[in-house]
C-alpha cells in the first residue's frame, strides 16, 4: 500500500493540473470501490473548482469551491494519472479507457485525471470541508511526521509509556500519521534501534532522536518520487526510485551497507508484517 511519500508524490503531481481548475465532467463508472461512492458523486463534482489539494496521512483531499472536499485513498493498487495537461507538466495524450478506470475527471484546462484501481481497495468520499478532520477515516490520526506538532518531546512522551515493540508504536496511526512498513524499517535502521525493542526500554533521548531521522527518510523518499515495488506510479505514470536506496527493506540475506559491518540483513515478522534490520547495527 502506498505510504506517505508515495501519496505526497501523487498530490504534487496532481496539483498543477487540478488546483484552480474546474471539473467540467466527472465519470463515475461503478457504484463502489472498497465502499460505496457517495450519493450523486458525479453531480456534486461537476462544476466545482478545486481550490487546493492537500494531504492528511495517506489520504489526498481536494477542497472544492462548493464547500465540500473529495477524499481519496489509493488503496493497494490505486493510481491517479494525468493526461492532456496544457500547462506543460505532462505531455501525454488522453489514453484509451482501461477496464479499471473507475473515476475520470475532465478539467477545464484540458487535463484529465483518471483513478484506476484493479483491486478496488481504494476509496473516495465527499464531506463538508469545514469539519473534514472529524471524518471517520481522519478522526483520531496522530500528527503529521513532517509537521511542527511531531517533535522529539512528543514522540518520546507517547512511546516511553508503551510496552510494545517500537516498530508497532511507530506504525500506530494514532501516534504519527502516514508512516508505513517501509519507511519505519528504514528509519529504525538509521537510528540504530532494533524493531523488536520495547518502547519503554529505549532511552528517552533515542526516542526523541527518531524524529529528525524519520523526517530525513521521508524527505529523501519524496524527492525520489516514492518507492515503486508493485503498482505505484506517479501522476505522470513514471515509477518512483527510492527503492534503489533502501538500506534494509527487502534486503534479507544481503550485506549491511554500514561501512565495516558486513552483517547479513535479517527479517522477522511482527503483527503479520516483515521487519528488515541489521542485528549488528540495530540494538
Amino acid at each position: 500500500m502506498p505510504e506517505l511519500p508515495e501519496v505526497e508524490t501523487v498530490r504534487r503531481g496532481l496539483a498543477p493540473a487540478m488546483e484552480g481548475a474546474m471539473i467540467t465532467r466527472a465519470a463515475v463508472n461503478r457504484p463502489d470501490l472498497r465502499w460505496p461512492f457517495p450519493e450523486r458523486m458525479a453531480d456534486r463534482l461537476e462544476g466545482q473548482t478545486v481550490l487546493q489539494l492537500r494531504r492528511r496521512s495517506k489520504y489526498i483531499l481536494a477542497d472544492l469551491s462548493g464547500g465540500e472536499s473529495l477524499l481519496i485513498h489509493l488503496g493497494m493498487s490505486g493510481r491517479m494519472t494525468v493526461s492532456g495537461d496544457p500547462l506543460g507538466q505532462f505531455v501525454h495524450d488522453h489514453p484509451l479507457a482501461e477496464k479499471h478506470d473507475h473515476v475520470v475527471l475532465d478539467m477545464d484546462n484540458g487535463a484529465r485525471v483518471t483513478f484506476n484501481d484493479p483491486r478496488r481497495f481504494g476509496s473516495m468520499d465527499l464531506m463538508a470541508t469545514n469539519g473534514a478532520e472529524a471524518h471517520k477515516l481522519l478522526a483520531g490520526l496522530g500528527p503529521e511526521p513532517l509537521g511542527n506538532a511531531f517533535s522529539g518531546d512528543y514522540l518520546a512522551q507517547v512511546l516511553k509509556v508503551r510496552r510494545t515493540p517500537v516498530k508497532s508504536g511507530l506504525l500506530d496511526q494514532r501516534v504519527v500519521a502516514g508512516l508505513g512498513n517501509i519507511y519505519v524499517c528504514e528509519a529504525l535502521f538509521r537510528a540504530g534501534i532494533a524493531p523488536a525493542r520495547r518502547c519503554d526500554r529505549i532511552a528517552t533521548q533515542r526516542l526523541a532522536a527518531l524524529v529528525p531521522v524519520i523526517r530525513d527518510v521521508l524527505g529523501e523518499a519524496i524527492e525520489a518520487g516514492g518507492s515503486s515495488l508493485r503498482d505505484f506510479r506517479q501522476a505522470s505514470g513514471e515509477l518512483g526510485y527510492f527503492q534503489h536506496s533502501f538500506d534494509v527493506y527487502g534486503r534479507e540475506g544481503q550485506t549491511c551497507r554500514t561501512p565495516g559491518c558486513g552483517t547479513p540483513i535479517q527479517r522477522l515478522v511482527q503483527s503479520g508484517r516483515s521487519s528488515f534490520f541489521c542485528p549488528q547495527c540495530q540494538r
